[in-house]
């Protein structure tokens, strides 16, 4: 079964043109579900409803439910793969039905948040410049946090205030930059050498001098917002959110904020229309004299 895993992979990756993280994520889900097949002894040719309900209850005891849609999603295209190439003779999409995941409005930073974020790093020492480019860069761009670190030197135009990133798939797109954001990569670049570097490609360097790691933006982010007492729960895609809220709430077309995230799907990005609609409604609850009639 090993075998035809890393077949399945090498598939995703050369005809799929998926992104290292991705088929990791299939690699971690699939390598679960294999493991569980050896365990009980079960024979993938054959699988039966009442073992595949055993799996599916060892996935909710253990995980959340947008991770079990998620390993469902990757075990039901795993065993296509599998019919596909004639390994399997059954198609067991009947019974391997993916949850539903109930919607949920993501929590984004208003404006004071960011403004205060983007007041806790040193101006002065290099890593306070690097870490204010790094902030500035995430709400001009909205860019995932892999895509960030991905960054090379050459992959913004300073002049012309563009960044052109890859995402999922490989998928290239130019991004505007605000000016706020520019001002902070030419900061950056200045003092970019002080950090000894030895990948002389990568944009935002570690201490060390290599490429600055996913890991290591989490822990910025996840730092400063203790800092900061927030509340809430803060990530850098907590920055992609607000990025697009905040776009949506100023009147840009869906469409367009569609391109700029990098959705394939336009009803991804409409997750942000009711974010922006649940504001309105707060706001219109709060300044309203109709609705504090019950007050008086």
């Amino acid at each position: 079964m090993k075998d035809k895993l890393e077949d399945f992979l090498f598939y995703l990756k050369f005809e799929k043109n998926m992104s290292p993280n991705t088929i990791d994520s299939y690699r971690r889900d699939l390598e679960d579900f294999i493991i569980f097949l050896q365990k009980e002894k079960v024979n993938i040719k054959n699988l039966k409803r009442e073992e595949w309900q055993r799996y599916l209850v060892s996935l909710y005891n253990r995980y959340k439910i947008k991770s079990i849609a998620r390993k469902i999603s990757s075990i039901r295209s795993f065993l296509k793969f599998l019919l596909r190439e004639g390994y399997i003779n059954r198609n067991y999409s009947s019974f391997m039905i993916i949850p539903k995941i109930p919607m949920y409005l993501p929590e984004i930073l208003d404006n004071k948040e960011i403004e205060n974020f983007l007041k806790i790093p040193d101006p002065l020492s290099p890593l306070g410049i690097r870490n204010i480019a790094i902030l500035e860069t995430f709400y001009a761009t909205g860019m995932r946090v892999s895509e960030l670190v991905n960054l090379d030197v050459q992959s913004i135009n300073l002049e012309e205030k563009y960044v052109r990133c890859f995402g999922k798939g490989d998928k290239e797109r130019i991004i505007p930059l605000g000016d706020y954001a520019v001002e902070s990569l030419k900061k950056y670049l200045l003092v970019r050498d002080s950090f000894n570097p030895k990948d002389e490609k990568a944009l935002f360097l570690n201490k060390k001098g290599e490429r600055i790691t996913r890991q290591g933006v989490w822990f910025i982010i996840k730092t400063y917002s203790k800092i900061l007492g927030l509340p809430k729960k803060v990530s850098p895609h907590t920055f992609r959110h607000s990025f697009a809220t905040h776009l949506l709430s100023n009147g840009a077309d869906i469409r367009i904020v569609q391109e700029l995230l990098g959705h394939s799907d336009v009803a991804t990005t409409q997750i942000y229309t009711h974010i922006v609609s649940s504001k309105l409604h707060e706001v219109y609850q709060k300044a309203h004299p109709l609705t504090r009639r019950n007050d008086k």
